[in-house]
């Protein structure tokens, strides 16, 4: 994975960087597994990659299931491409004065519908994201 220096700081740059299938699917699974992937069926460490199809399939006795980077995240049921999400992910967090669903819509060239689905999910993680990270400070630090 990338150090932080080396991650997209301009939109062009994070265009460029997405645009790549395979290094979304190994950005996200990243991010999900650090400690390495497993299966979110089971929780099984004995995994098998399809190539072919960016999948993993779970090789534990009972499971055998598939599952991509998308299972059980924001991702999921969703039709558009990593390469589109990781983009709006890195506007929402990049841009200091927020992003519309308009503006969605023009930089990645999806419905403004799609763009507000989109936002909506991004914007649900983060929130889960930061109160994770509230609720761990507070315990250290005491209540507000």
């Amino acid at each position: 994975m990338k150090t932080a220096q080396e991650f997209p700081k301009h939109l062009l740059e994070a265009t460029r960087y997405f645009s790549n299938p395979d290094v979304c699917v190994e950005f996200v699974a990243s991010i999900r597994w650090p400690n390495g992937i497993t299966c979110p069926h089971c929780e099984g460490t004995k995994l098998s990659f399809l190539t072919s199809r960016r999948l993993w399939k779970c090789m534990a006795k009972d499971c055998h299931a598939q599952f991509s980077v998308k299972t059980g995240g924001i991702f999921e049921s969703s039709s558009v491409a990593l390469d589109k999400w990781l983009t709006a992910v890195w506007l929402v967090v990049n841009s200091k004065n927020g992003v519309s669903s308009y503006e969605i819509m023009r930089y990645l060239g999806v419905t403004q519908m799609t763009g507000w689905f989109m936002l909506r999910r991004i914007r649900l993680a983060l929130k889960r994201l930061s109160d994770a990270e509230l609720s761990e400070n507070a315990g250290e630090k005491g209540a507000f």
